[in-house]
């Protein structure tokens, strides 16, 4: 019985090896968001004497967002294959290493999700606001209630990280 029991857990151990075709999906991912980065910059520098102040403004609000969105890609990947499947021994001892690399556990990585999808959400907010012509009042209510349940949810997960904390210090 207790060899099965031991065969049990090393197939279930081994099983977190069935990610990492994930994160390499998700390091794939990277390749169209760079093409679509290079696209909206060349659109704005090849109409850059035919665009508005206001408009390149909303061109470089374009470009932060897809650096901020592969920019939660990576910490998702580099969190998520360290704390799930295995460490990067490549990484250790490079100058290059990310200071949290290796440091952000799940809590962690939910809090630095959920900053960078409010970053995220508060870009395409001001998109929104920026842009000229018509408003419609209640596509952008939805907008800035999803926004604030960004907020609200990121609020919350700090405080149960805080409270968790708090409580793993008094045992």
């Amino acid at each position: 019985m207790k060899m099965l029991e031991r065969l049990i857990e090393k197939i279930i151990f081994a099983s977190r090896w069935m990610l990492a075709p994930l994160y390499l999906g998700l390091a794939l991912a990277l390749v169209p968001i760079l093409f679509r980065f290079f696209d909206a910059f060349w659109h704005m520098i090849t109409h850059l004497t035919d665009l508005t102040t206001g408009e390149v403004t909303l061109e470089v609000l374009e470009l932060l967002d897809t650096v901020l969105l592969a920019n939660l890609i990576i910490i998702v990947l580099f969190a998520g294959y360290e704390n799930f499947v295995s460490k990067m021994a490549i990484a250790e001892g490079s100058e290059d290493r990310p200071h949290w690399m290796g440091h952000v556990d799940f809590s962690g990585l939910k809090i630095k999700l959920i900053g960078s999808l409010v970053a995220i959400s508060v870009i395409e907010l001001l998109k929104d606001f920026m842009q000229e012509g018509t408003f419609d009042a209640k596509r952008e209510g939805w907008r800035i209630g999803i926004h604030m349940t960004f907020v609200v949810s990121g609020v919350l997960f700090a405080l149960m990280d805080m409270m968790a904390d708090r409580h793993k210090s008094q045992r």
